[in-house]
């Protein structure tokens, strides 16, 4: 599937704000990445254009999209749980947060729920070591988790 025009214009105006500052097309990289994924979820094979859109090759732009946490290359939930597995979290508890989520939606990190609600990604960071153990559902940073917060939180995306 090809870029809608809507996704081109939203990318050609992100390459123009970056040119206006100097720097080259390929900085609107990461961004072209999330705007597509905003609309359809995750990125598939419309790397192609985002490439030529900005001067890049193929490979180039799926490194970058491989190389963040936060750029899905594959289909995922409706709520993506990224659980920070960094030293802090496992100190502070991440193994039995991740065993609490494991119990409660009947996933482990890579899956999705069957009902298509949430995908869970284990992460290297997400920069809340000062409340760990972390999480981040969509945008939301939520922190110094437990099991009873996790419940919690999650009955506020739908499960």
């Amino acid at each position: 599937m090809s870029l809608t025009d809507q996704e081109r214009s939203e990318i050609a105006e992100e390459i123009r704000r970056q040119t206006a500052m100097g720097a080259h097309s390929r900085a609107a990289c990461v961004e072209a990445l999330k705007i597509v994924q905003r609309r359809r979820g995750w990125i598939s094979d419309e790397i192609c254009d985002i490439a030529v859109m900005l001067g890049m090759t193929t490979d180039e732009v799926d490194s970058i999209a491989t190389f963040y946490s936060f750029i899905f290359r594959r289909p995922v939930g409706k709520h993506v749980i990224l659980i920070c597995d960094s030293v802090c979290c496992w100190t502070g508890g991440y193994e039995q947060i991740r065993e609490h989520l494991h119990t409660r939606l009947g996933i482990r990190p890579g899956e999705t729920t069957a009902d298509g609600q949430f995908t869970l990604l284990p992460v290297s960071c997400i920069g809340a070591c000062d409340r760990a153990p972390a999480m981040m559902i969509d945008e939301d940073l939520h922190g110094d988790l437990d099991p009873g917060k996790v419940d919690e939180i999650l009955r506020r995306y739908g499960e």
